[in-house]
């Protein structure tokens, strides 16, 4: 397996290359952006695995950054950094911009190098799953998203207005475009 890309974005240039050392004395091909728009601009042409980002910044914060990150990659996962950790914070964080973990500086070693493999391990996952549900049509998307939650058959017919027979040949569909084997596994591919 290919070393993970993880950028850290810090106005602090200093933090921010200490940061991408250390990182990549573990093993992750980390490489230091003092500017978020800087990175959103070439983003598309070398994403990330993992992107760790300090919350206070110049013009673009941390989670307006995270919220554009977010729009132009839903699989990569990002941890937020803070001199001025409160609890607000650290729940909006989690809850509406979609971070793995909130670090407050000066950081821990092991805490960092955690969050960053865990962040590692949730992105392949997330983007494996993009990857196999990515060729659903939009009608089998909304099937796959019913079933998953724990629908039956018959309910997600109702729910969409279609018939149980399409509903099954929908479900037939989802599981030989994913590759699963059955409900059990996918409900395991949405997790």
């Amino acid at each position: 397996m290919t070393a993970a890309t993880v950028y850290v974005v810090d106005d602090d240039g200093d933090l921010g290359a200490s940061v991408a050392r250390l990182l990549g004395r573990h093993g992750h091909a980390a490489e230091p952006f003092l500017d978020p728009a800087l990175l959103l601009e070439v983003y598309a042409e070398a994403p990330a695995h993992c992107v760790v980002t300090d919350v206070m910044m110049g013009d673009l914060d941390g989670f307006a950054f995270a919220d554009r990150l977010r729009a132009l990659d839903p699989g990569v996962a990002i941890i937020f950094m803070t001199a001025w950790p409160t609890t607000a914070n650290a729940v909006d964080s989690v809850r509406h911009y979609g971070g793995l973990d909130y670090l407050e500086k000066p950081l821990d070693e092991d805490r960092l190098l955690a969050a960053v493999a865990e962040g590692i391990a949730w992105s392949r996952r997330t983007r494996a799953v993009i990857e196999r549900t990515a060729s659903l049509t939009r009608r089998e998307r909304q099937v796959f998203d019913l079933l998953v939650q724990g629908h039956s058959n018959k309910a997600v017919a109702a729910a969409l207005a279609l018939s149980p027979k399409t509903v099954e040949d929908h479900r037939a569909a989802i599981v030989a475009k994913t590759g699963a084997n059955g409900l059990a596994q996918l409900i395991a591919l949405a997790q």
